[in-house]
């Protein structure tokens, strides 16, 4: 989808806004597509402790950050920090417009509005809400931490069935806007039991968390991923070609082959398989799964380690 175009420029309105951001207490981020950040103002820089020159991915901002007990408070321990920031990557950026509130490791309490715009550039914008009354809060905050859980696999941070298979019929229903499009695909891990069996449950799921990161990796702010349920997956690639999201899955079934996920098993590597369907004006969420779980299904026939695109 293209971006609306933007008003004539006007310098003087220019410089002001962008002298006014700075000098402004609030804290102000904007972020491109690829989620990197792009201009932040000196409140911004601070909180997050970012060097006047710094443009971090997101990610890495949020993983530096925690690591150095800077920006935002982590709700979980050291050890589980990936499936923590795994958690809420999952939920970043899949609205035009969202609001929360965060603490910060300095105890300032915010109020976060993020803005996201067709193309994938966001804007972010935080107020220092400190000073107002906390009545409630404990259990607004509680409110949202059972709504973190209810869309999370507990296991591998990412979403759980319901949240992606709920992502799905969000980008379906958008499918009758002009340029839209979505490949949807099922990966499953090869011969996972005998992964479990022959070298036990827990050495199972650190392969699945080493995979639910790479699949994490291979999407954009807009894309979606979640775990279905054992060792298959869902990933949704919105507004690109079949061809496009063939050679994404293919990149990270590469990733796979290189990956050696258990220090104590140099010589381990696993594989995956996947069926991709292109979704239509019209399909259920029932109705493309099928098409791809058919391509799946074919993947596996045909010596697995390979993605298949389903026939229309």
């Amino acid at each position: 989808m293209h971006s609306p175009p933007l008003p004539p420029t006007d310098p003087e309105l220019l410089a002001q806004m962008l002298a006014l951001q700075e000098a402004s207490p609030q804290l102000i981020g904007v972020f491109d597509q690829h989620d990197v950040l792009r201009f932040a103002n000196p409140a911004f820089r601070e909180a997050f402790n970012l060097a006047p020159e710094a443009q971090p991915r997101w990610l890495d901002m949020m993983r530096a950050n925690a690591r150095a007990g800077r920006g935002s408070v982590v709700s979980a321990p050291p050890a589980e920090l990936e499936n923590w920031l795994a958690a809420v990557a999952s939920r970043r950026g899949k609205q035009a417009f969202r609001a929360f509130e965060a603490d910060l490791m300095d105890g300032r309490w915010i109020w976060m509005c993020e803005t996201l715009l067709p193309n994938g550039w966001m804007f972010c914008c935080a107020s220092d809400i400190s000073s107002l009354k906390t009545d409630g809060r404990a259990l607004r905050l509680q409110r949202d931490q059972a709504l973190r859980a209810a869309q999370t696999d507990v296991l591998t941070g990412i979403s759980n069935r319901a949240h992606v298979l709920q992502q799905l019929e969000q980008q379906l229903a958008g499918l009758h806007q002009p340029g839209r499009r979505l490949a949807v695909i099922l990966l499953d891990l090869d011969r996972f039991k005998q992964i479990n069996d022959g070298l036990g449950h827990e050495a199972g799921d650190r392969v699945l968390c080493d995979f639910a990161r790479r699949l994490q990796r291979s999407t954009r702010r807009g894309d979606a991923c979640g775990r279905m349920g054992g060792e298959e997956f869902l990933l949704l690639l919105a507004d690109v070609e079949a061809e496009q999201a063939r050679a994404i899955v293919e990149r990270l079934l590469e990733q796979l082959r290189q990956s050696r996920p258990l220090a104590e098993q140099p010589l381990f590597r696993y594989t995956c398989s996947a069926g991709l369907a292109v979704a239509r004006a019209g399909d259920s969420a029932r109705s493309v799964c099928q098409r791809a779980d058919v391509a799946l299904y074919q993947a596996k026939a045909a010596g697995r380690d390979r993605c298949v695109l389903a026939s229309d």
